[in-house]
């Protein structure tokens, strides 16, 4: 925990927010996306994420609209920080798996890598560009893991509002 937490439960006032969570701040704001699965010869993923901090700023919201190869994809993210691993866990709640989905963010820089266990494991590496107004990376399950549910695909965005 941060030393400043301390602080402020020692003066009487709720601890704040780890500074560690200001790394997610590129993401806040509403992000046109768009992408193909790998073999396809056109895009057949599209849509948009917005994100937003919930009250207190301890924890980052996402929102999720895809259509990914026609299939209608919507869910709801919420990712906070673990000062013990130095790593942004989060839970997505998707209307197509009836259980929470655990994911992790590591942020290093320009550089974001999310990974899930889900399916298999699969692995998102992307990277930031334009000042923070673009991303694009490229999903990619766990060798020997591919298959329904764990589709490998390229991706980019950019922010929208």
């Amino acid at each position: 925990m941060a030393d400043d937490t301390y602080d402020q439960a020692a003066a009487g006032q709720p601890p704040g927010p780890d500074p560690a969570l200001k790394q997610l701040d590129r993401f806040v704001g509403t992000w046109a996306i768009g992408g193909r699965t790998l073999g396809a010869d056109r895009d057949d993923v599209s849509g948009r994420l917005t994100f937003e901090w919930l009250p207190g700023g301890f924890f980052l919201q996402q929102r999720v609209q895809i259509d990914f190869q026609g299939m209608d994809v919507r869910g709801l993210e919420i990712i906070g920080y673990d000062p013990a691993t130095g790593r942004f866990p989060s839970t997505v709640y998707s209307n197509l798996v009836g259980v929470p989905i655990p994911y992790e963010y590591d942020v290093q820089g320009e550089r974001v890598t999310i990974r899930t266990e889900l399916a298999g494991g699969a692995t998102f590496t992307g990277v930031w560009a334009d000042g923070g107004e673009s991303m694009s990376g490229g999903w990619r399950p766990d060798p020997g893991k591919e298959g329904p549910g764990n589709v490998a695909y390229d991706i980019s965005g950019r922010r929208a509002e």
